[in-house]
């Protein structure tokens, strides 16, 4: 009969088992033997994989890992996720670059015991994760040279959020959701007359607190603009966002660009009501994000219905037809929920003012 190792009689303890007294016992036995270090590290590497297996990618597992848990955690997945990728198949380009992120840093010096604790807290962690939706890499990682048009997106998103001029950051906006209308125009163009045509993929980003449900409802915003559809996943704080490769990409880029600018402006704001003799609330920065969440989207909604041509209708509808019907697959139990907050009158009004000089224009007309 085979002596269970150490890694096993410590798992057997505190894996299944939430109780503080377990822990501790689990973590005593692997703190004890040093030469169960190696297979504990494989056991975790095991883990991992066994999250992508239910659909979690690299970026998901460090970000419920970052929600749920403490620093070192978060530096113990990121150095387990490096560590499973040399043994891993190729997933496309999407999850490479996860895989390149910065690192969370080199793992502190810590006595032994503290140590396999931390170990076996993120292992009940990865073990209880449940299964995802999974992402079509296919679909969003066709070959093909980086966009020209997608980089100067990108440099004009960051001007916008380092300039403290809200006039140059409205107008650089402006420029920049231009340049992704025409650039979702010419894939779509592209793809039309392509042999194999493209096919509606999928990505999920990040929402994070606080005022989660005031970000999710910007991204949805940004999203509908560019001809995706966006589903929040409150629990484990991110968003899946459902479209086709070159509006993912611009969903992607204008959403976290806005959310600078939101912050930028909301501290203005504050320091303004401060000025004024009042002080720094919760529900003033939850009313603030909330208003102008509502404000851009209905400024986005407005120029997303507009400056579209003749032969451009059928494609634009066939692909906003194919991403509903990829998005119903991926979530047919999918609910709509109530924006809450937005009982501050202050914040509402200088949120939605903020929104205002956050505004893109209409999309030019097509030559």
């Amino acid at each position: 009969m085979t002596t269970p190792s150490t890694v096993d009689r410590a798992f057997r303890a505190a894996l299944y088992d939430t109780a503080d007294t377990t822990l501790d016992t689990a973590a005593s036995l692997l703190a004890a033997d040093p030469a169960a270090d190696a297979e504990l590290a494989r056991r975790g590497a095991e883990f991992v994989a066994g999250t992508w297996r239910r659909g979690w990618q690299p970026a998901d597992v460090v970000r419920v890992v970052r929600r749920e848990l403490d620093d070192i955690h978060v530096r113990l997945v990121s150095a387990l996720i490096r560590a499973q990728a040399a043994d891993d198949r190729p997933r496309g380009r999407r999850w490479a670059a996860q895989l390149a992120a910065p690192a969370a840093g080199d793992l502190p010096r810590t006595d032994r015991f503290s140590h396999a604790t931390a170990v076996l807290e993120l292992y009940r962690l990865l073990l209880r994760l449940p299964a995802l939706e999974p992402l079509d890499q296919a679909a969003s990682d066709r070959p093909g040279p980086p966009s020209p048009a997608l980089g100067r997106i990108r440099a004009l998103l960051a001007k916008a959020e380092a300039t403290a001029y809200p006039e140059e950051a409205e107008a650089l906006s402006a420029k920049a959701q231009e340049l992704m209308a025409r650039h979702s125009v010419d894939e779509a163009l592209l793809a039309a007359d392509a042999p194999a045509p493209d096919a509606p993929g999928a990505c999920r980003i990040g929402v994070d607190p606080p005022y989660e449900q005031a970000k999710a409802v910007l991204l949805d915003a940004v999203a509908a603009a560019n001809h995706c559809q966006a589903v929040w996943n409150e629990p484990f704080g991110f968003s899946t966002v459902v479209g086709f490769e070159a509006d993912l990409e611009a969903v992607e880029l204008l959403y976290a660009s806005l959310l600078v600018q939101a912050e930028g402006a909301m501290t203005k704001a504050e320091a303004a009501q401060r000025a004024g003799g009042r002080k720094r609330t919760k529900t003033f920065r939850q009313s603030f994000l909330a208003a102008y969440a509502h404000r851009v989207g209905t400024r986005l909604q407005a120029a997303a219905g507009t400056q579209v041509t003749g032969d451009l209708l059928p494609v634009l509808a066939s692909r906003e037809v194919a991403v509903t019907a990829h998005a119903d697959h991926m979530f047919p139990e999918a609910t709509t929920t109530r924006l809450r907050g937005g009982s501050d009158a202050a914040g509402w009004t200088e949120g939605a003012r903020a929104a205002d000089r956050a505004e893109v224009r209409r999309r030019p007309h097509l030559p």
